[in-house]
């Protein structure tokens, strides 16, 4: 009986926990949102700066790889520019 009694109190403890702990994500979910509406209204691209917040929480070689890998895809595909080098000009 008490085993069961400590087991209540310890999932009810656990339960609040988690609960407070996502409104606590929510309020930050909100203000990043504000925050995203505040550069919007000052003239920035949101799409783009989330793309940039992505790229710096990558290393430098985690984002060349990936540079790379999607350069090889739209290469096949077509859609980046053939250059010549440039001392093959005549």
């Amino acid at each position: 009986m008490v085993d069961n009694m400590v087991a209540k109190d310890q999932l009810r403890s656990i339960v609040e926990r988690i609960e407070r702990l996502e409104e606590e994500k929510k309020a930050i979910a909100d203000d990043i949102r504000d925050v995203y509406g505040e550069a919007k209204a000052n003239g920035f691209d949101t799409k783009v700066l989330r793309q940039v917040v992505g790229l710096r929480k990558k290393d430098l070689s985690e984002r060349e790889e990936q540079d790379a890998i999607r350069d090889l895809y739209l290469s096949a595909l077509g859609m980046l520019p053939d250059f010549e080098p440039a001392g093959d000009v005549e």
